[in-house]
């Protein structure tokens, strides 16, 4: 069986009518198509399908921002929770692709012109579709590849690192004020809400990240050019987890990482459980066996106090999956200390004694 998307045909793999195989006779991949193939691969990635995600996304990597970066960010991400050298370089490595393919669908400008927006930015309705997204994606790649730099620890990759972040959010900005134009045009483009949410998530986690920093380190950030508002941050963010686009999960996900893990250790205010509930609820219901949806149920659960239940989340989330070892190392990270509230010291021995064996990060 085939299915005909845009004029051209992918075939359905019959093992599993959920993925579909590129049609490698096809020489290009437009916006739309490439746009709901991140989604169906999102979906495969939350529904802990991890290989068949990748697989999706990366016959067309070179030709397709999208599948580009969200091949790289699948990889950023266990690279982020293994540490193997491997694994980063293999990070790294698909991150210089992305960034390469991304610059091929970004706007040429001449010596004249990128001299001219030094002093007069290009506006919104000089771009094609396309271009604003080939600068959104770009700014997300550049962005991994500068946060991924850090783990070198040597001064150049700090600066080094320093610089990427830094462009990344000068785009991010200016996409901020071509959608801000486009939302007011009557003739929106057709892949706005998209575009729209990808800056949502950009500005809002720098903005309410940076808004961690000390506030002497917060004043030199911004004198960079830097911006570190906590409310905008979450205001942006909680306008794109909300918006049901392909990037509504990210902004999702940057929001719970605040509320349960960043606002408690750091001490900047209660856990906020109730938008957090509302937050994870419909992925709960899509969702109900994704290893990530589990583990914030769980870690919910654990800041109620409600630490039976998290426990039973936390082992559901241990057996839903196999091929990240990694999110069990969380898991048993958080059953370690759910049992120690509990002051059953046998069984938090048991998990402390697993990451002592198996993590790296988490041995002391």
């Amino acid at each position: 069986m085939a299915h005909v998307k845009n004029g051209n045909i992918q075939k359905m793999d019959p093992e599993d009518p959920f993925l579909l195989v590129p049609d490698k006779t096809k020489s290009q991949m437009d916006l739309e198509t490439a746009l709901q193939d991140s989604a169906k691969a999102l979906d495969l990635f939350l529904n802990n399908r991890f290989s068949d995600a990748l697989d999706l996304l990366r016959p067309w990597r070179s030709q397709s921002m999208y599948h580009a970066v969200g091949y790289s960010s699948m990889l950023v991400m266990q690279a982020g929770m293994t540490f193997e050298p491997n694994d980063v370089e293999k990070a790294t490595t698909a991150l210089k692709e992305s960034l390469q393919t991304c610059q091929m669908f970004r706007k040429k400008t001449t010596m004249v012109e990128a001299i001219t927006e030094i002093f007069y930015k290009q506006p919104a309705d000089d771009l094609t579709e396309e271009e604003m997204h080939a600068e959104l994606c770009y700014a997300e790649a550049l962005l991994q590849k500068g946060a991924l730099t850090f783990l070198d620890e040597s001064m150049i990759s700090f600066i080094k690192g320093g610089i990427k972040i830094r462009n990344s959010f000068l785009i991010y900005k200016e996409c901020d004020v071509w959608s801000t134009m486009a939302k007011n045009q009557s003739d929106q483009m057709s892949t706005q809400a998209h575009f729209r949410s990808g800056v949502n998530m950009g500005i809002g986690s720098f903005n309410l990240y940076l808004s961690l920093l000390p506030s002497k380190v917060l004043r030199l950030l911004e004198w960079m050019g830097f911006s570190g508002d906590r409310e905008v941050g979450l205001s942006q963010l909680r306008e794109g987890a909300a918006s049901n686009s392909l990037r509504s999960i990210l902004s999702t996900l940057c929001l719970l990482m605040y509320h349960l893990y960043i606002s408690v250790i750091l001490g900047t205010g209660e856990a906020n459980l109730v938008e957090s509930d509302v937050l994870l609820e419909p992925y709960i219901e899509k969702f109900p066996n994704g290893a990530l949806i589990l583990f914030y149920q769980a870690r919910i659960a654990v800041l109620k106090g409600n630490f039976e239940f998290a426990q039973k989340k936390f082992l559901e989330c241990i057996a839903a999956q196999q091929e990240w070892r990694q999110i069990h190392h969380l898991c048993y990270w958080e059953l370690m200390w759910s049992y120690s509230f509990q002051q059953d010291w046998l069984e938090a021995y048991q998990y402390a004694d697993l990451l002592c064996k198996e993590s790296k990060w988490s041995q002391v």
